[in-house]
C-alpha cells in the first residue's frame, strides 16, 4: 500500500504578517478535535499568494488563506493541489468595519465603494445592522490592485462616495496616500478560529480520501484475442511472465501489489494517493508507456476507488469497459463518477491500410528468411537489416506487427552485456498460409 503521511495535520496558514501572526497565536488547539501543526507563510502582497503556496509544496494536507483575495490569486494560478479554504470577511468582519465607521465622524458607510465582496453578503450585512443601502457601490470582481484603487477613488472624486471599504491591503494603502477615507476589513477572532476548524476537516478528509482503496484491472488484448490463439501456448505463458514481473517492479514502486486474474488480466491493488502520484492526477494510464517500450505490446486499463477492495475492482472494470468503448474515460471514483477523462485517441482513417501494410512487411521479412534459412525470430537489428531500413523503424514495424497478431513478442533476452537486452520477436509466418488458403 502507499505509504501516507502520519502524526498530526499539517496546515499551511497564508497571509500578511499580522493576520499569519495572529493565526499562529491561536496555535494548534484552534482546529477543535483535531491535531494540527500549522505552517506560516506570510507576504507583503497578496498576489505573492501563488508563489507562498508553491513554496509549501506537498507537505501539508490544506492551505488557509487570510481572506478570499489570495485565495482567488492562488486559484486562477492553478497552483491549488490541496484542500483549501480561507477566513471570511463578510459576515461579522463587515459588521465589525462598519462599526468602526459609524463611530468615526469622518467616515460615512452609508455612502462608500466596496470590493471583491458579493452584493448580496453587502446587503445581508447592511441590513442586519439598519444601514440604508441605496448609497453603496460594490465591485464584486478580484482584479488588479490599480484598478480596485481606480474604482474607489473615481467614485469619491465625483462625490458619489464619502468613504471606502476595501478587502485588498494595497488598494487601502494606496487609497490613503491619495487622501481617500479608507478602511481595510480585517478577519475576526472568530472567524479565523471557524476558518482553522474548517481547513482541519478538510485536511482530515483529504487524508481520508488519499487512503481510500484504489484497484487497476489491466487487460492484455494480445492474450486475450482468440484470432491469436493459433500460436503456440508457451509463447503465451512466456508473455505473460514478463508482464508480471514487469507490473510487480510498477507496483513495488507506487507501494502496491499485483497478481494475475486469468489468461488476459491483471489487478493492482493500491491507494488512491498512490495512483493520483502514477497518473499525473488521473490524466495518463499507468503502465502504458513502459510496457509498451519493454515489451511492444498495448494494454486497456481501468482505475476503480470503492470502500473495499471488491467494490474498487468493480468500478475499475466498469471503467476499462467505458474505457474500451469510448477511448474517453479510464478512472471512476467509488461511486462510479468519471475522474478526469483520458485524451481522446487519435482515431485513423481506416484499419484496412495498417493490415495491408503489417502483412506486406511480414510477407517481405518471410522472403527474406526463406532465401537466407534463417530463424522465424527476429530482433528490431536483424529486421532492419532484412527490410533495409534503420533498427528504429524496424522496431515500429514489428510492434505494428504484434498489435495485428502477425508477431509474438518474446521475453527480452537478458545478457550479462550492459545496455537494454534485444527484445526478439516470434513472425507468425502461419498467418499468411491461411491467407492463401483462404483464397
Amino acid at each position: 500500500m502507499s505509504a501516507q503521511r502520519t502524526g498530526d495535520l499539517t496546515i499551511g496558514v497564508i497571509g500578511p504578517h499580522e493576520v499569519v501572526e495572529r493565526v499562529m497565536l491561536m496555535g494548534p488547539g484552534s482546529t477543535g478535535p483535531l491535531n494540527a501543526r500549522l505552517i506560516a507563510a506570510a507576504y507583503r502582497d497578496e498576489q505573492e499568494a501563488t508563489d507562498k503556496v508553491l513554496r509549501l509544496g506537498s507537505a501539508i494536507d490544506a492551505y488557509l488563506f487570510a481572506s478570499p483575495v489570495p485565495y482567488e490569486f492562488a486559484r486562477k494560478a492553478g497552483v491549488l493541489t490541496m484542500p483549501a479554504t480561507y477566513v471570511p470577511l463578510g459576515g461579522a468582519s463587515l459588521h465589525e468595519a462598519l462599526l468602526r465607521a459609524t463611530l468615526d465622524e469622518r467616515l460615512d458607510p452609508t455612502k462608500a465603494s466596496l470590493d471583491v465582496l458579493s452584493r448580496s453578503d453587502v446587503v445581508e450585512a447592511y441590513s442586519e445592522v439598519d444601514l440604508p443601502v441605496d448609497g453603496i457601490h460594490v465591485h464584486e470582481e478580484l482584479t488588479t490592485t490599480a484598478q480596485l484603487t481606480s474604482f474607489h477613488e473615481a467614485l469619491w472624486r465625483r462625490k458619489a462616495t464619502r468613504m471606502a471599504i476595501t478587502c485588498v491591503r494595497g488598494v487601502a494603502e494606496r487609497l490613503e496616500a491619495m487622501g481617500v477615507p479608507v478602511t481595510r476589513l480585517r478577519p475576526t477572532n472568530a472567524g479565523v478560529r471557524s476558518a482553522l476548524q474548517t481547513a482541519g476537516l478538510l485536511g482530515a478528509h483529504h487524508r481520508l480520501e488519499e487512503a481510500q482503496l484504489g484497484v487497476v484491472v489491466v487487460d492484455v488484448p494480445t492474450l486475450r484475442d482468440s484470432t491469436r490463439r493459433s500460436t503456440p501456448r508457451y509463447w503465451r505463458d512466456e508473455l505473460r511472465l514478463a508482464l508480471h514481473r514487469l507490473l510487480l517492479q510498477e507496483a513495488h514502486r507506487i507501494n502496491a501489489t499485483a497478481h494475475p486474474v486469468d489468461d488476459h488480466t491483471f489487478m493492482v491493488t493500491a491507494t488512491r494517493g498512490s495512483l493520483v502520484a502514477a497518473t499525473e492526477g488521473f490524466r495518463q494510464p499507468p503502465f502504458v508507456d513502459r510496457i509498451k517500450a519493454e515489451l511492444g505490446i498495448a494494454i486497456e486499463v481501468g482505475i476503480g476507488m470503492g470502500r473495499t477492495t471488491q467494490d474498487a475492482e468493480t468500478h475499475a472494470r466498469a471503467a476499462l469497459s467505458r474505457a474500451q468503448a469510448t477511448r474517453q474515460s479510464f478512472a471512476v471514483d467509488r461511486e462510479g463518477r468519471s475522474l478526469v477523462p483520458a485524451q481522446r485517441a487519435p482515431q485513423r482513417q481506416s484499419a484496412e491500410p495498417l493490415r495491408t501494410k503489417g502483412r506486406e512487411t511480414l510477407l517481405r521479412l518471410s522472403e527474406k528468411i526463406a532465401e537466407e534459412d534463417g530463424p522465424l525470430v527476429v530482433d528490431a537489428e536483424n529486421a532492419g537489416r532484412m527490410l533495409g531500413v534503420t533498427p528504429r523503424t524496424a522496431r515500429r514495424l514489428l510492434r505494428t506487427l504484434v498489435e495485428e497478431g502477425l508477431a509474438w513478442p518474446l521475453p527480452p533476452n537478458r545478457t550479462l552485456q550492459p545496455g537494454r537486452p534485444r527484445q526478439l520477436y516470434r513472425l507468425i509466418i502461419e498467418k499468411l498460409d491461411k491467407d492463401k488458403a483462404g483464397k
